[in-house]
């Protein structure tokens, strides 16, 4: 028998529409699924905007207050896609409500917000996810797969890249994201906390990094009213940009393997180019996310002039069978985020964390604050010694 599990979202944004397409979705990709997420209730303080959804996606309620999601009986289990500095707080208040948290990225402004979050959801025996979604692409598992089995030996170096455009705008509007106070990290938690979990997913622990940073809008327009996503603004009063428009960072991994990450949200010309390429002793694996379900792949033992084939994923990798029949079928961007809403689920059905978890977050933030303490200080440090 199903069981029906009352999920709210709270902050309906992009992702928080994002998050409710994928309860929508999940069990048409995952008919055995043990649970049946319906939909509750509905929190956003922009006036107009909870009605919208609960109009569109079928909520059984709305209302403007989250705090009224964390005495709600009927919710089990909560979506939690407010801006970032709300994460730390109602997170810690849906664990300790007794309701399991799927939280997007970078789960706060810090290490400390991520820990306590871990630390809530510990202490309450609920389940937490988190929203590192590029991991759960059928060709990034793939890609894990042949490093761990060492088909293309030893791992020698890699570079991460998270290039984008949508702050590229000089008229991009100065919204939370732009505040320290309110989005903390600019592209670091926008766009770096991908690589940083990517990259301990492919190549393990980062033992030390040096990184230098940049803000190349110093100043945006303050919108006029209520904005979603990265509207523009015109005319309003100028105010500065708090955090960082780029980041270029070396990594040194456990391994001894050595690394690049970079990300920029004010790339002109460049529209998620997100990837990675994985060199080793005897092959390597490369991935774009504009072309998602391919992995370039070179293994063999010729060395010098050793070709290089695109490979299509298919049924067998990760989870592309609860999508497509069979390999060179297309998978989207929403599709990882039902893979996510999936594994999330199944997490509560069973009581055992599957996918990303509150412990990869804290991994990832204490990367990007090593990151930050790295650029101030312009030398080597490591992730998670103390500031």
């Amino acid at each position: 028998m199903v069981e029906a599990l009352g999920v709210a979202v709270v902050g309906f944004g992009w992702m928080g529409r994002v998050h409710t397409q994928a309860y929508a979705r999940v069990r048409h990709h995952y008919p055995h699924l043990a649970l049946r997420p319906e939909l509750v209730t509905v929190a956003e303080e922009v006036p107009g905007r909870a009605e919208e959804a609960a109009a569109q996606f079928g909520f059984a309620s709305t209302t403007r207050d989250w705090r009224e999601v964390a005495a709600d009986p009927r919710v089990h289990a909560v979506s939690i896609t407010a801006p970032n500095f709300l994460h730390r707080e109602i997170a810690v208040a849906m664990a300790g409500a007794g309701k399991h948290i799927w939280v997007e990225k970078p789960v706060g402004l810090s290490s400390d917000d991520a820990q306590a979050v871990a630390d809530a959801v510990s202490g309450a025996g609920v389940q937490g996810a988190v929203g590192f979604n590029y991991r759960n692409a059928p060709a990034v598992e793939t890609a894990r797969r042949l490093i761990a089995a060492g088909e293309i030996g030893t791992v020698t170096h890699a570079r991460l890249r998270f290039f984008s455009d949508y702050a590229a705008h000089p008229e991009g509007a100065l919204t939370w994201r732009y505040e320290r106070e309110r989005g903390g990290s600019g592209v670091l938690g926008d766009l770096a906390s991908h690589g940083a979990d990517l990259a301990r997913f492919l190549l393990g622990d980062i033992a030390s990094l040096t990184a230098d940073t940049a803000v190349f809008l110093p100043e945006r327009a303050r919108p006029a009213s209520a904005t979603a996503g990265h509207a523009r603004a015109t005319g309003g009063e100028p105010g500065p940009v708090e955090n960082e428009d780029y980041v270029s960072c070396l990594l040194r991994f456990a391994s001894g393997a050595r690394g690049v990450l970079e990300a920029c949200r004010v790339s002109v010309g460049e529209q998620n180019n997100y990837g990675f390429e994985v060199h080793g002793t005897t092959g390597a694996v490369f991935w774009d996310f504009r072309r998602m379900n391919e992995l370039r792949v070179s293994r063999g033992t010729e060395y010098q002039d050793q070709p290089v084939s695109t490979v299509y994923v298919g049924p067998g990798d990760g989870e592309f069978a609860a999508f497509q029949p069979g390999a060179a079928n297309a998978m989207g961007y929403d599709d990882l985020k039902v893979v996510e809403a999936h594994r999330f689920l199944r997490s509560i059905a069973e009581g055992t964390p599957y996918g990303a978890t509150l412990s990869d977050a804290v991994h990832s933030a204490a990367v990007l604050e090593a990151m930050s303490r790295s650029a101030e200080r312009g030398t080597w440090v490591s992730p998670g010694q103390p500031g």
